[in-house]
């Protein structure tokens, strides 16, 4: 038996799987948690070596006879993160995340250094976000210069693992178009923003690599630590939506991701740069070849799990309690900003319920509308999708919130389109298994075997579970009047976080 691994780095966890791909089954699997440093101001950080614990506590986990049939491996991590390496390889402070909300003042500061937010996106695709990595190395160079000063290498987690198992530093488009330092249209490092953050930057940042390209082979110190084979092959790997993108099938026009985790993201494929003048929609690249035009919301799952919490329940409790409620709750709109915001542009926005009388104030209910807040933080995304002619056919739904019925269905009728769900529980890691997979044909010796493309391997091993969720014509109309309501509320309240 030979297998390809797939290595998913997230904020909460670290998962690894080992896939069969002959028989099309898992081998085996694994996960290791991740801790987080939270702080009032917004602050959300990890520790590079929590990483490396993670990752090492993973293959122990799995059966070395296994572990012996790995060729390939593909490393999928959170987007965005920021981990900083002195050149040694060891991390001069803290891996700032993604939904670290600290840095509003360092995207004014370039903002401003590069002339405004038009000439941002003119140069690189992207608005400066707090979400996005270029302001937290700004953070750095302004709060802690000492460590700064010992920066060598900026890397984003997926670069760090794969710097773990083959000692090289690299990147890819994908991964590194979530940076906000690079030319999205050009697929290159974007030199005039580098140079906004400091003089040198371009240089401390890793060489490119294309996304069927490895990025190495995996070491002799790396195969003694994990129990893998020295020399296998580890592909470029890319951020988690890049990989989720692959794990789902989203390779080929009219197919649209909406991952549904701590943090919600709806994504398509397309062939040609989609970028939005208004920066709601992120103009990232996939680590396919294409481009990958995506929407992040900070809080997806947040207000159902806070919602949870105070009401006792376990998951399929509240979503049979949702299930009472007719659909837009009889006029409760929760505004699930517990996080800050990403989309729309809110870093210090703050949670609120609205809506409340005598008579609607349930618990169903409230239940139902904290679904329902994370499905219309999607329409926004898929809004801008239809106004920049991407013609979407399909949903792809994954993420923890896809188990849910009940969310499939409110998934299918706020969007007005058919949902379907991919039988693997976990996009990134097995998009990233694909990709090793993809790797491994398409740098393999002439005559050897069939060098694949990527959409003929996502169609091979991509299954989808059960039948298509289809939207149901009066539920649709039922929610164009709910998400009217939403938006009502969210442009009410939005001027207090600017």
């Amino acid at each position: 038996m030979k297998t390809v691994c797939g290595i998913d780095l997230g904020t909460q966890s670290c998962k690894v799987i080992i896939y069969d791909h002959e028989n099309k089954t898992i081998a085996a699997k694994s996960s290791s948690p991740l801790d987080m440093i939270a702080e009032s101001n917004g602050a959300r950080e990890q520790k590079a070596e929590w990483y490396d614990g993670a990752l090492k506590a993973c293959f122990d986990a799995i059966d070395p006879e296994v572990k012996k049939t790995v060729a390939a491996i593909g490393v999928s991590g959170q987007q965005h993160s920021f981990v900083p390496l002195d050149d040694t390889g060891k991390a001069v402070y803290n891996v700032k995340l993604w939904c670290d909300t600290s840095t509003a003042e360092e995207c004014a500061e370039l903002t401003k250094l590069a002339g405004g937010e038009k000439k941002l996106i003119a140069q690189a695709g992207l608005p400066m976000r707090p979400g996005y990595t270029a302001p937290k190395i700004q953070w750095l160079k302004n709060h802690k210069p000492k460590a700064f000063a010992k920066l060598r290498h900026v890397l984003l987690p997926h670069n760090y693992i794969n710097y773990l198992l083959t000692g090289a530093f690299t990147a890819e488009y994908g991964d590194a178009s979530g940076t906000a330092v690079f030319d999205v249209r050009e697929r290159k490092w974007a030199s005039k923003v580098c140079r906004l953050i400091a003089p040198d930057l371009k240089s401390l940042l890793p060489p490119l690599i294309a996304p069927d390209a490895p990025a190495g082979m995996v070491t002799r110190a790396a195969a003694e630590l994990y129990g893998i084979p020295e020399g296998a092959l580890v592909s470029s790997g890319g951020g988690d939506n890049m990989m989720s993108a692959i794990g789902t099938g989203t390779v080929r026009d009219g197919f649209l991701t909406m991952s549904l985790g701590t943090s919600g993201t709806l994504f398509g494929f397309s062939t040609t740069p989609v970028i939005d003048p208004s920066g709601n929609l992120a103009a990232f690249c996939s680590s396919t070849g294409g481009w990958l035009p995506l929407l992040c919301t900070m809080n997806c799952t947040v207000a159902s799990e806070e919602f949870r919490a105070l009401f006792g329940l376990d998951v399929q409790a509240l979503d049979a309690e949702a299930a009472l409620a007719p659909i837009g709750a009889e006029g409760i709109v929760v505004l699930p900003f517990f996080n800050g915001e990403r989309t729309p542009n809110l870093p210090n926005g703050r949670a609120s319920v609205n809506g409340i009388t005598v008579g609607n104030f349930k618990r169903e209910n409230l239940a139902r509308a904290a679904l329902e807040s994370a499905i219309f933080g999607m329409r926004i995304g898929l809004e801008r999708f239809n106004r920049l002619g991407f013609g979407a056919k399909e949903i792809r739904l994954t993420g923890g919130g896809s188990k849910s019925p009940l969310w499939q269905s409110i998934a299918a009728n706020v969007t007005g389109l058919p949902v379907r769900v991919p039988a693997a529980a976990e996009a990134a890691a097995m998009g990233a298994a694909i990709q090793a997979l993809w790797c491994m044909s398409r740098n393999a010796k002439d005559g050897e075997k069939k060098k694949a493309s990527i959409r003929e391997l996502a169609e091979k091993h991509v299954l989808l579970d059960g039948a298509s969720i289809k939207p149901d014509k009066k539920a649709v109309s039922a929610y164009d009047k709910a998400y009217k309501e939403y938006s009502r509320y969210l442009g009410a309240v939005s001027p207090l976080y600017k």
